[in-house]
């Protein structure tokens, strides 16, 4: 009972720090998105697809593709047992390009709360993802969020469809 209350209070304190820089996000990083927007042309390989490579690395507990020190990157979160790594995924071939180890920071943190979701999820964040992108015509995947809503596990998916981008809810359970 006290391991479920902590775990409970972990996962939502995680919630509310991540919060703020969510709402900052949504509020319309407008030139974050312009950047992400232009770089996904490059891009040949879906975020569901990294989320698939990925899996030879642990259990994905979130993806996204992100634009780091001006490079695209496709970056997926694993779970394998306790422990938790950063898989990045080569965005033209599919082929994993690199992992490390999460071991301290606002990373770990961010992977715990992730996989705290994720463990109640009977969906895959893969299918979750997909079935995003299916019910949105011409839009394709930057990232798959998983979070607990009333108790339940959901993913936050964010899509994208030339600069517009829209963010949807899918259930995990």
């Amino acid at each position: 009972m006290r391991k479920n209350t902590i775990f409970a209070l972990a996962v939502s304190v995680a919630w509310l720090l991540a919060s703020p820089v969510i709402w900052g996000q949504e509020k319309g990083n407008d030139k974050e998105h312009a950047e992400l927007a232009k770089a996904l042309r490059d891009a040949k390989v879906s975020l569901e697809k990294g989320l698939a490579a990925s899996e030879s690395q642990g259990k994905p507990i979130s993806g996204k593709y992100e634009v780091e020190d001006g490079k695209l990157q496709l970056s997926v979160y694993t779970m394998k047992g306790d422990k938790f790594s950063e898989v990045i995924v080569d965005h033209k071939t599919g082929k994993t390009a690199k992992t490390e180890a999460i071991t301290g920071g606002d990373d770990l943190t961010a992977a715990k709360a992730q996989s705290g979701a994720i463990a109640k999820a009977k969906v895959s964040l893969r299918a979750a993802t997909e079935k995003a992108v299916k019910a949105n015509a011409g839009f394709r995947a930057v990232s798959a969020m998983p979070s607990l809503k009333e108790g339940h596990p959901v993913a936050e998916v964010t899509l994208v469809k030339g600069e517009q981008f829209k963010t949807v809810s899918e259930k995990l359970d």
